[in-house]
């Protein structure tokens, strides 16, 4: 009998790491956002642990509420499954009122493609980069450009994004992305959260995009697709640019600010 791995939340992970929060930092962030409206937890580095390992695929929802309180997400793009009432195995494996630990998200012989072998020194894509789009307002009749500084981490073929707090062209306007990767061509979603006091008034944007990785494996160009206000579709050119392959707490405060345009 073959025991398959947990599959690891990359998602969780770069939402924490974009949020430039330990495991110790997230924990106690939950704990007091139960607190604050009267359904306190029991939230621990331990558990965050094992929801980042893979192990707990689906907190219990009073866990969930905190979750979505301190990151500002729903909790199905924090890359847990959607709560289904069952009681087998607690949050810390203690047993009691909870969900059971799921089987990995992508299944034996499902042709998941191997990741690439990129040259930025991880062997993997996971790192610092710069994201950069263009598009146009029709609102303002001009070209304008979007910058942040992003977050990547690579588990097998997906590749989660998330900007880093203070590290957007245009101030509060957070950006992740969910992508998967094959040979060379990256595919996947974005979704921007506009600024509430910016031009677009707290907005939200989403779409798709598709990128071409370069040899060096140091750079991805290609293209965004999304709707406008009038509901038809746009496009535009967006790429990553590598920066660095660290995403310790050091690297991370170093690039949380503003890009250059």
């Amino acid at each position: 009998m073959t025991t398959e791995k947990p599959v690891p939340n990359g998602r969780l992970r770069a939402v924490r790491m974009g949020l430039l929060m330990s495991q110790d930092d997230l924990a106690r962030a939950i704990r007091e956002a139960g607190q604050e409206v009267g359904q306190p937890n029991d939230a621990s580095k331990r558990l965050v642990q094992r929801w980042e390992a893979g192990v707990t695929t689906a907190p219990r929802p009073v866990y969930a509420r905190a979750l979505e309180a301190v990151t500002g997400l729903p909790i199905e793009a924090l890359g847990f499954e959607i709560p289904v009432p069952m009681a087998r195995v607690s949050d810390d494996g203690r047993g009691g009122h909870d969900l059971a630990p799921s089987s990995p998200a992508t299944p034996k012989g499902s042709g998941a493609v191997p990741q690439t072998e990129p040259k930025n020194g991880k062997g993997n894509y996971s790192g610092v980069w710069l994201s950069r789009y263009e598009f146009f307002s029709s609102g303002r009749d001009n070209n304008f450009t979007g910058l942040h500084y992003v977050v990547l981490l690579q588990h097998g073929n997906r590749l989660t994004v998330r900007s880093l707090p203070d590290a957007s062209l245009n101030p509060n306007s957070p950006l992740t992305m969910d992508l998967t990767v094959e040979g060379n061509v990256v595919t996947g979603t974005w979704t921007e959260q506009t600024a509430t006091d910016g031009y677009y008034a707290g907005a939200r944007y989403h779409g798709a995009i598709q990128l071409l990785v370069e040899p060096t494996g140091r750079k991805m160009v290609g293209k965004w697709v999304g709707f406008g206000k009038e509901f038809d579709v746009n496009t535009g050119p967006w790429e990553l640019v590598f920066k660095d392959a660290s995403t310790n707490k050091a690297t991370l405060d170093r690039y949380n600010r503003r890009p250059e345009e």
